[in-house]
């Protein structure tokens, strides 16, 4: 008797696929707009790892490849079988609101809870309630603040259909956006449980790619999905020029011929705002969009770009991950990032949706002091951590302001201390401020030194980008250095091809960079209130400072970050150089601020500050101004440090801990006295640096005390 063959089971795995796979490309299409939309490689395996198999999954794709349809596209397919709803950690503002914006398309309900939309956060609670929101988007940071922690995240964390953490290389110690709240994401995975993770990113070679798979649970656990980094439509190119002059002189006369709209980013706050003004004084549509803009001026900002009413932002690294203009049409840097992985994410910006876009780098000479700078800024040091750690209690809440009182940490980075040691469990953000956990910590001096060396080998890595010979393609080596292997040359960067952009500056360009660059004179706001915690040290000071004792609003030559004068005033700030008179053409430049200082009255004589680093310097320029302006020279006030050679108060630390540093730094003696007491006026106040304006603060106060009517400060350089 011959056996019949049993009929075989039917493929459910593959009718599952083919099933999701139509739901799937029915949102796509509704997302982008475009019946004929099809996915990407990848894209669908993605979607299907988490939503058929509830998979952990990274995805690593070029900008433009479509990383933020595979969440909304996966959200929609799990919300329609039931699941809660999708927790998205999104880094940035500009790039939640565009997200919010995307997934409506998709039919998906999207809501983020931020900084800048306090107002709108009860209802979106109670929409989350009612299970109306499809995706809520918070910032790492807000996963830690005590009220979401405790109050919401909870219940959330026990409701939520998928986890997507966005620009996910800023979990690694590695990453170049390295941000201490992205480091609690590893216990959030956990928690979860089975809960489907997608992470995504643009910008990671390979050993971030491998932190950030063992950070959401080894290579077994997690799905990764790698694309080719290349970008077909981006046409690279560096422009090495003389000098900031020349830099910015190509700008102003090159600018109109890039394509359509884009962004010029440069490395600080004020690079960007001089660049801004020089930009709108050559007649171009151009805004400034840095750290320091206004949420509602960013939005709007980010509006006029999109709709091409500006010819550019001039921007910051805070127009960055995510902002989403498909036409963009160029990307110039004023000044080298400091990585191929930050340089590959701003340029991704561009050409996301056009067969060409161009991409410029201008290097310049401050590039490597300014990396430095922000290397050191963004790393805890061993006698920060010990000194918060003896000053926090197990029990009683310390609040940040007041922690700053207590040690010589400045507040940024006593803020970015606190994340560190708050990963690490050494204390506990709670209502009220910070306690100690108790738990034993070490600093891993190991760790940060790794971080420091990598950071290291990654500038030198854009150094050498900077200085490619001729034939060596531009592209292939930026996907080599995120470890991309399928690099290869473009065809149409300038070390393919050659230059395709104009080199000539006119003379006509330089003098109009030259005219704005040798601008001076920048505004020194008054300090109005004592910091707190004054009392902790001994000063007999709180609230408001009265208008009878502060100075008026003063001066200064320029900022030591600034374009122009800033060159010429850090080397005469640099360390080791020797104190002497002030040079002739800074006297000049004082002369220049002097003059079109709109004071409501005239100084009527001269004070010197006494400078244990420069007193030569302040001392010639007292005289000179004093000469110049034909203003008595009143005199100096006097130090009352025993050694004369000792600055009563450095740079960096907190407000309170400058302010104890020159408390009692100063007095004013007979001489100096007499004078006042003969002077119906305001005065004029020299000194050669101003950096917290405590020192201009307290020297006001007792000048005012003896006798000033008013004290306008003034002084060659600020230091930010």
């Amino acid at each position: 008797m011959t056996e019949t063959a049993a009929p075989s089971a039917p493929d459910t795995t593959a009718s599952t696929t083919s099933d999701t796979r139509a739901a799937a490309l029915a949102t796509l299409r509704a997302l982008v707009g475009s019946p004929d939309a099809d996915f990407h490689d990848g894209q669908f395996e993605a979607i299907s790892a988490i939503v058929d198999e509830s998979r952990r999954a990274l995805v690593v794709q070029r900008t433009g490849w479509g990383k933020s349809a595979v969440y909304f596209v996966a959200t929609r397919l799990l919300r329609d079988r039931g699941a809660g709803p999708t927790l998205l950690v999104s880094p940035l503002l500009a790039l939640m609101r565009d997200q919010v914006a995307a997934a409506a398309r998709a039919g998906v309900r999207a809501a983020s809870i931020d900084s800048s939309n306090q107002h709108d956060w009860d209802a979106i609670r109670e929409r989350l309630a009612a299970d109306e929101i499809d995706v809520l988007l918070v910032s790492p940071e807000r996963l830690n603040n005590p009220d979401f922690r405790d109050t919401q995240l909870p219940a959330l964390a026990a409701r939520t259909g998928l986890l997507v953490i966005d620009e996910a290389h800023c979990i690694s110690d590695w990453g170049h956006d390295f941000r201490p709240d992205y480091r609690r994401l590893r216990d959030l995975v956990v928690e979860l449980g089975d809960t489907p993770v997608l992470a995504t990113t643009a910008t990671a070679n390979g050993r971030v790619v491998d932190d950030v798979t063992e950070q959401l649970g080894g290579t077994d656990a997690v799905l990764t999905i790698r694309g080719p980094l290349a970008r077909a439509s981006l046409r690279l190119g560096v422009l090495r020029t003389p000098d900031q002059r020349s830099r910015l002189g190509w700008l102003v006369e090159h600018l109109r011929e890039l394509p359509g709209s884009g962004i010029v980013y440069a490395l600080t706050v004020s690079a960007a705002a001089d660049t801004t003004r020089l930009l709108r004084e050559a007649g171009y549509d151009v805004l400034a969009y840095t750290g320091q803009t206004e949420n509602a001026e960013r939005e709007e900002a980010e509006l006029a770009l999109k709709q091409n009413r500006v010819k550019a932002l001039v921007a910051t690294s805070a127009l960055g991950m995510g902002f989403d203009k498909p036409d963009l049409g160029f990307v110039v840097h004023l000044g080298a990032p400091s990585s191929p992985v930050a340089y590959y994410q701003q340029v991704g910006r561009a050409g996301r949706a056009t067969a060409s876009a161009d991409v410029l780098l201008l290097p310049g000479t401050e590039d490597e002091a300014i990396w430095e700078y922000f290397a050191t800024a963004s790393m805890p040091t061993r006698a920060s951590a010990d000194a918060v750690l003896a000053a926090l209690e197990p029990e009683r809440p310390t609040s940040t302001p007041a922690l700053e009182a207590l040690v010589d940490v400045k507040r940024s980075r006593l803020e970015l201390l606190l994340k560190v040691l708050d990963v690490d469990g050494a204390v506990d953000r709670v209502r009220g401020g910070w306690v100690s956990t108790g738990r034993p910590w070490t600093y891993d001096a190991e760790r940060y030194e790794r971080i420091a060396v990598a950071r290291r080998a990654e500038q030198q890595h854009m150094l050498d980008y900077e200085a490619l010979p001729a034939g060596q393609c531009r592209m292939e080596f930026l996907q080599r250095a995120l470890d991309d292997e399928s690099a290869a040359p473009c065809g149409r960067c300038d070390s393919c091809t050659g230059a395709w952009f104009a080199s000539e500056v006119s003379s006509a360009s330089t003098a109009a960079a030259t005219a704005a660059l040798d601008q001076v004179g920048v505004a020194l706001e008054a300090r109005k209130q004592w910091p707190t915690g004054a009392a902790s040290r001994g000063i007999p000071v709180k609230g408001n400072i009265p208008p009878t004792e502060r100075p008026e609003e003063g001066r200064a030559v320029a900022r030591l970050t600034d374009l122009g004068w800033g060159g010429p005033l850090r080397e005469l700030f640099a360390p080791g150089v020797a104190d002497g008179p002030v040079p002739r053409t800074l006297v000049d430049a004082a002369v220049a601020v002097l003059k079109d200082w709109d004071w409501a009255e005239r100084p009527v004589g001269v004070v010197a500050m006494p400078s244990a680093a420069h007193p030569q310097l302040v001392g010639s320029l007292a005289h000179a101004i004093s000469e110049l302006g034909r203003l008595p020279l009143l005199g100096a006030l006097e130090s009352t440090s025993p050694d004369p050679t000792q600055s009563p108060a450095g740079a960096g630390g907190p407000s309170v801990g400058r302010l104890a540093g020159v408390w009692s730094a100063f007095r004013v003696g007979e001489e100096l006295r007499a004078a006042l007491a003969d002077t119906a006026g305001p005065v004029l106040l020299v000194d050669d640096l101003a950096d917290s304006r405590w020192t201009f603060t307290v020297a006001a106060r007792l000048l005012r005390e003896a006798g000033a009517d008013a004290v306008l400060p003034f002084a060659l350089a600020l230091r930010a």
